[in-house]
């Protein structure tokens, strides 16, 4: 062999491992000892369906190195040396609800075996080819997925996933309680698989610390946690004994150790720890043996960072070659049998990737972003104009004159709390969670009251970690709750922001709209807040939120726009399956007044039951006044209001002032329209000039035609916000907001 071609050959292990496999079939004998294997758990018949699992996900993976070098597939990351995994698919049901690592293809290929009208080889050449026919995905993304098999997609999992999966076993243990039947069976358990190097991640170490808290609390919690260990990831060695040692003893977990690469051996264990997680309903952590081969994926070349010898090591272990002996050795296939199976299913799967390659895909932006954020106008409207009964609201406020609205008008904080009960008493799946939500009401006691009303099963603390939290709300709406979650403040949403922007957001994305976790998300948010502040307290960054892909961004100013935006995001996350964020300008909360001391301008009368807000509408006051118009939310709005008359004192302008609401979408042409006929623009955000509304209103407004006008942007510094004083030199100010006013009305004229 020229050095040539023997480099060919150490860079496509691909074709290494498969000539290896096929020389070691060949070189098995057929020397039987039946007694032996009669002894075994592990069924004939449940073997050679295995091994058929196995060698298929096999070929697939062979298949995806060929055809993407005939740009026919766009996805080669494999479950090569992980078909162990075959395992825990055929020993778990089809209605376990699965998040899956992607090297999962034998597990797939077992679960497809449930339901034998799927076809596991088609569905899944549709997938590497990204058509539009993948009923997993539609063709946005190459996942493992299954609607009717209770599979929920994932893209590439670095245990973002394992919070949710600790969410929905967390659901299903909650059985029929509130009222509220989850769509799976009572003894379902949860499969969370992922790699050794992901268990270092500190998302994954979140869940375990929850499912340990759990465990002491004496809660059920049937999630099965299986760590595929093949030793190493990408590139960087898992030291030896690195898992065992840290879960082997781990408080909390049943611990179960595996051997992937060998069937007949690992059945065992995979049987105990699943039946130990169905029958006690706990938290059972399952340690698979594997190993990697071909890489992490196509593009990894292994010969560049391990050195030859370590990869025939791995290659050594590969689990094919002990299922075909264990096979051989019971008499159930010759080594001519299992090639010629072997050769027949390599010649399938690059037929069916000929044929997916035929089929559609996707070439419009709108058949992309379909699934992502949809909206329902005339049933969102109907939903939230859809009042709870009235004797279930009378009984939740107490009495027929402690109603809201036979009430005085009241704050921001009080109407936000009425505003929850009355969805609580209309959506019985409706759950209210978070840090010191319960008893104490929550920092601000805007839950204050729920926890007496509407019992522990639906109003309750959880650990004050915020990944846990959107985890939790995550499982819960999958199951089909109405989760609203609290998040503390603004500022501990970053701590955990991919459970919103890489999972929760993205699940109606990657599934076609098959799978939904609707949410509302309260956040105590932005800045002013006197007497207890700092850059935790009062965080006015909303970029990160801004740029997730289909979220809902509302930020009410006021106590009705509260309670009708809050009944329009839940009406959109139960129609709809919308992920929400409610943000509530903490500073007022309790505001009162507007102009000056004691005349309770900033006082509302709660909103009639059946009233709402209309998606991303913005308020518009003083909409006569054509001089100037300032164009602001939140805390900005009352600021705006008094600045207005200032103004008009000082100089007799007249000035319209815009609340925007909705900060995403920006319903851009209604803005625009509700500021055709003015003069001159202010734009005021307490936010930074980068990665805030303004920027994003300036571009949307010039792009609309409104640049024939002189337009003033205020925002806040690029600078965290101190302590104390110090703050109001970094927050943006009514005397800058009056300045810029003026500027504007001084450039109209010139």
């Amino acid at each position: 062999m020229s050095q040539a071609n023997r480099r060919a050959r150490q860079l496509n292990r691909a074709q290494v491992i498969d000539e290896a496999f096929l020389d070691y079939v060949r070189a098995l004998q057929l020397g039987l000892d039946r007694e032996e294997a009669d002894d075994t758990a592990l069924a004939d018949s449940a073997l050679l369906e295995l091994f058929e699992s196995q060698m298929l996900s096999r070929q697939i993976d062979l298949m995806a190195r060929v055809k993407r070098l005939e740009n026919k597939v766009f996805y080669t990351i494999g479950s090569s040396g992980h078909e162990g995994n075959a395992l825990v698919g055929r020993l778990t049901r089809e209605t376990d609800p699965a998040f899956l690592h992607y090297r999962s293809g034998a597990f797939m290929a077992e679960r497809y075996r449930k339901q034998p009208k799927l076809d596991f080889l088609r569905d899944t050449c549709l997938s590497f080819a990204a058509s539009s026919d993948d009923p997993a995905s539609g063709g946005r993304h190459k996942v493992w997925g299954s609607q009717p098999l209770w599979v929920l997609p994932q893209t590439s999992t670095i245990a973002s996933h394992l919070p949710k999966a600790v969410g929905t076993a967390l659901a299903i243990a909650r059985g029929q309680s509130g009222g509220h039947e989850p769509p799976v069976p009572s003894d379902s358990l949860v499969v969370c698989s992922f790699g050794d190097a992901s268990l270092n991640h500190a998302t994954a170490q979140v869940a375990l610390n929850t499912c340990a808290w759990t465990r002491h609390q004496n809660l059920p919690l049937p999630v099965l946690m299986v760590c595929e260990d093949n030793g190493i990831g990408i590139s960087v060695p898992t030291p030896r004994d690195w898992v065992a040692r840290g879960m082997a003893e781990r408080y909390g977990f049943s611990y179960h150790f595996a051997d992937g690469l060998d069937l007949e051996s690992g059945y065992v264990s995979v049987a105990a720890a699943v039946d130990e997680c169905r029958r006690k309903r706990r938290p059972v952590f399952l340690h698979l043996r594997t190993t990697r081969l071909m890489g992490h994926a196509g593009t990894d070349f292994e010969i560049e960072y391990r050195a030859p010898e370590e990869l025939a090591a791995a290659e050594s272990l590969d689990p094919l070659w002990r299922s075909a002996e264990r096979v051989v050795s019971r008499g159930l296939m010759s080594p001519g049998e299992i090639i010629e199976r072997y050769e027949g299913y390599r010649q399938r799967c690059l037929a069916e990737a000929d044929r997916a390659d035929q089929q559609p895909r996707l070439k419009t932006l709108a058949d992309v972003v379909a699934p992502l954020a949809p909206l329902s106008v005339d049933a969102v409207q109907a939903e939230a104009r859809r009042a709870p009964e009235m004797a279930d609201r009378v009984a939740a406020f107490g009495s027929d004159k402690q109603l809201p609205e036979n009430q005085p008008p009241r704050h921001l904080a009080i109407q936000i709390n009425r505003g929850l009960t009355d969805l609580m008493v209309k959506y019985p799946q409706a759950l209210v969670f978070g840090e010191d939500v319960a008893r104490k009401g929550g920092v601000y006691t805007v839950t204050k009251g729920l926890w007496q009303r509407f019992g522990r099963s639906r109003v309750f603390n959880t650990l004050l970690d915020e990944t846990t939290i959107l985890g939790l709300a995550q499982g819960f709406g999958s199951m089909g709750y109405l989760p609203i979650p609290e998040i503390q403040y603004l500022a501990y949403f970053h701590n955990a922001a991919d459970q919103i922007r890489g999972e929760a957001c993205s699940l109606q994305f990657f599934s076609n709209g098959q799978f939904r976790n609707p949410m509302v998300m309260r956040i105590a948010s932005l800045g002013y807040q006197k007497g207890f502040g700092g850059h935790f307290h009062n965080d006015n960054s909303i970029a990160a939120l801004r740029d997730i892909p289909g979220l809902v961004i509302g930020c009410p100013s006021r106590g009705d726009d509260a309670v009708n935006m809050l009944r329009t995001m839940m009406a959109m996350a139960q129609v709809d399956g919308r992920v929400c964020a409610f943000l509530e300008p903490i500073a007022l909360y309790m505001s009162k007044d507007l102009y000056a001391a004691d005349d309770n301008g900033w006082l509302f009368d709660y909103p009639a039951a059946d009233d709402c807000l209309v998606p991303f509408e913005p308020r518009v006051y003083h909409s006569e006044a054509s001089d100037l118009a300032i164009v602001t939310y939140g805390n900005g709005v009352p600021m705006a209001l008094r600045a207005a008359r200032a103004l008009e004192k000082s100089s007799g302008a007249k000035v319209r002032v815009v609340d925007l609401r909705w900060l995403k979408p920006l319903d851009m042409p209604a803005i625009a329209a509700s500021l055709a006929d003015a003069r001159a623009l202010v734009i005021f955000d307490e936010g930074r000039p980068d990665g805030g509304i303004g920027e994003g209103l300036v571009c949307g407004l010039v792009e609309q035609g409104l640049a024939d006008r002189p337009i003033k942007r205020v925002t806040g510094a690029d600078c965290y916000i101190p302590l104390a004083d110090a703050a109001n030199l970094v927050l943006a100010s009514e005397s800058q907001l009056l300045e810029a006013c003026v500027r504007a009305l001084h450039a109209r004229t010139h």
